[in-house]
């Protein structure tokens, strides 16, 4: 029985979990585990396709030396669409994870623990409340910069890389900058403007990902709850207890 509660039920009225509920919350968290782990899935999933995509862009390009690098180029398009897509799926796979968490470190925890549920905390109505309202924990944006410092970096550095040494040394060894900006040329664009343009490719995703990171350092910049004041939703609730923490999987 939870500390303040007594025989009618706790402080604000609500009788004991009963030994039915606690098992359906048992079923509850091996559900929530369980989407955790199908939308994990799926975020392995597109990655997988951006890694066999840019593979095949390499195969291409680097076929012959009189082989051209566009495929390079055009794959960044098809890592974009990927990226988009498992920073979608993220935010679903956030969702899940964050319940999970929170019957493990308020039901299960404290049941090993000491014995008590503590419902006198009202951890079982942010739950609840999340139920009936659900809403995601971060942003697109932050989900993005989360998978593109988890996986996509990598894979825009590859390609970066892959592009330069294709200019450097297909069809012959680079002999000066000139030589590399008319190599970068793309029908009517002049080589300097698609340069510049991978340049802006790279720098804008880095940043993004830089962004995420400092903002899941800070807590996602969400502070906790005034004083007296309960959080609302499972989401605030997370947030709020983040801070100073980061929520990478």
């Amino acid at each position: 029985m939870a500390k303040g509660e007594d025989e009618l039920g706790g402080p604000d009225g609500r009788a004991p979990l009963s030994a039915a509920e606690i098992g359906a919350l048992a079923h509850l968290y091996r559900g929530e585990v369980y989407r955790s782990v199908m939308w994990r899935t799926r975020l392995d999933i597109t990655t997988n396709w951006a890694v066999v995509t840019l593979g095949v862009a390499l195969s291409i390009s680097y076929s012959s030396p009189e082989a051209s690098p566009l495929p390079l180029i055009l794959v960044g398009i098809l890592i974009i669409f990927f990226l988009m897509l498992e920073a979608r799926r993220y935010r679903f796979y956030n969702v899940f994870r964050a319940r999970a968490r929170w019957l493990e470190k308020h039901f299960y925890a404290p049941m090993l623990h000491d014995g008590d549920l503590h419902l006198e905390e009202n951890w079982q109505k942010v739950l609840a409340h999340d139920y009936n309202r659900p809403e995601y924990h971060i942003t697109l944006l932050q989900s993005i910069g989360r998978r593109i410092k988890r996986n996509y970096l990598w894979v825009l550095l590859i390609q970066t890389l892959a592009y330069a040494g294709k200019i450097a040394v297909h069809p012959a060894p680079l002999q000066s900058f000139a030589q590399a900006l008319e190599r970068a040329e793309i029908g009517p664009l002049p080589g300097w403007a698609v340069i510049a343009g991978g340049v802006v490719y790279v720098v804008s995703w880095s940043c993004i990902a830089l962004w995420s990171s400092l903002k899941d350092r800070q807590g996602l910049g969400i502070r906790p709850p005034q004083a007296g004041r309960k959080p609302e939703t499972l989401a605030d609730a997370a947030k709020a207890q983040a801070a100073g923490q980061s929520h990478q999987r």
